[in-house]
């Protein structure tokens, strides 16, 4: 599965607290999300650097002691996060569902009953197109998944086996027809830059995927990350030349869909901005449970990160023990402006510098010198009351978050 999740920062010791406080007190705290990682798969595609495990044996043998580890995980938190409301879920994995529909209910019952969320609250699942059928996709449903984001990467079949994917094209397009049939929200996942994949293939993929009129659709470059069964053995993929081509055809016909693209690798219909990743782009706040999920919540004098032991085994024996937590972090003033700067940019819009005071303490005098530099470098602009970058930044956005790092 591909999915959105917040850059993390490198981690101190479970014991590894620094002394300062963010630059101010915040006077506000921001949202706050949930996350929830299933760690296991049928099998771990090639490209994939995600916690996943595959299973190797049946999901009634893990999924009972897992949900109630999540429970009771969750419940570690709750004084954490006292009087705070939800404000979304996101379900990622692995691949979430492989859970059944009775443990769903089950767990989204049992956080509902804990923490209190907005009326509207956007619960999203992950799903592949290989383990699902209509009585299951009812089932997620009726227990409260109200937008399901479905892991397709390509409607070529040759495409999919290189990828190692479970699903064929066919299976992708009927689980998208019922996903849209039973769902208010899909998310289509998408990538590209596969192996020996085509311009003519691409184009393919894309005249596919708006042929289902999506509102919202995430379009991945295919990356060689680091263990990884294609670090160890690389296969072709089109060339940095290619795969520019690639993404411009991308965007352009999204954007005649009516797609804008609002994120990195988002694109989204008016209103239907995936609201839980929006929140990590905006500095808020989020509880993650489940073997290695990450974790940022904020107290008025302190932000604090927090990871999971990821190894399922070894996440569950750590809940049986009563902490979760492998390590944990304070984010210092030092960190801020980078931490900051490395969520917010990678939306379009960029942000406000009052939603940056509030989520982060900072100022823009704490930006200094850095965003002086992206100014007169062409890559930054600062118009009234908001900070973004230009089409220039956009294309060399990595460059520009790194000049907000502490040295």
């Amino acid at each position: 599965m591909t999915h959105d999740t917040p850059p993390q920062p490198l981690y101190l010791g479970a014991a590894g607290f620094t002394q300062q406080a963010p630059r101010a007190p915040l006077s506000q705290l921001p949202p706050l999300s949930l996350y929830i990682h299933i760690p296991w798969c049928v099998r771990k595609c090639p490209y994939c650097d995600f916690n996943s495990h595959e299973l190797g044996k049946a999901a009634t043998d893990w999924e009972a002691p897992y949900v109630q580890a999540l429970i009771a995980d969750l419940e570690s938190v709750l004084p954490q996060v006292w009087g705070r409301r939800l404000s979304s879920i996101f379900i990622g994995g692995g691949t979430p569902s492989l859970l059944s529909e009775r443990a769903m209910d089950e767990l989204l019952a049992a956080v509902r009953a804990r923490l209190p969320h907005i009326s509207e609250m956007e619960i999203t699942m992950e799903a592949n197109p290989g383990t699902l059928e209509v009585g299951k996709l009812r089932g997620f449903r009726d227990a409260g998944v109200n937008r399901l984001s479905l892991g397709v990467q390509s409607f070529d079949d040759e495409l999919l086996r290189r990828i190692g994917r479970i699903h064929s094209a066919d299976q992708a397009k009927y689980a998208l027809e019922q996903a849209y049939a039973l769902f208010p929200k899909v998310n289509l996942d998408l990538m590209f830059a596969l192996p020996e994949q085509t311009m003519a293939q691409l184009r393919a993929d894309v005249v596919t995927a708006l042929s289902f009129a999506p509102t919202h659709l995430s379009y991945y470059h295919m990356t060689i990350e680091p263990n990884t069964l294609f670090h160890r053995h690389p296969p072709r993929v089109p060339d940095d030349e290619l795969a520019l081509d690639m993404q411009d055809y991308i965007q352009s016909e999204l954007a005649r869909a009516g797609l804008r693209h609002y994120e990195v690798s988002a694109y989204a219909q008016p209103q239907h901005e995936c609201q839980h990743n929006t929140n990590y782009w905006q500095f808020g706040d989020y509880i993650g449970i489940g073997a290695g999920a990450h974790g940022k919540i904020s107290q008025h004098d302190r932000i604090v990160r927090t990871a999971r032991f990821k190894h399922p085994q070894r996440y569950l024996d750590a809940v049986a023990q009563g902490n979760a937590v492998e390590t944990e972090q304070m984010l210092t003033r030092a960190d801020l402006p980078f931490e900051y700067m490395l969520n917010a940019l990678r939306l379009r819009d960029g942000t406000t510098l009052a939603q940056m005071q509030m989520a982060s303490g900072l100022s823009v005098v704490d930006l200094e010198p850095a965003l002086s530099q992206a100014q007169v470098k062409g890559l930054m602009v600062k118009e009234a009351e908001r900070l973004c970058v230009t089409d220039l930044g956009w294309r060399f956005l990595s460059d520009v978050q790194t000049l907000f790092l502490n040295d």
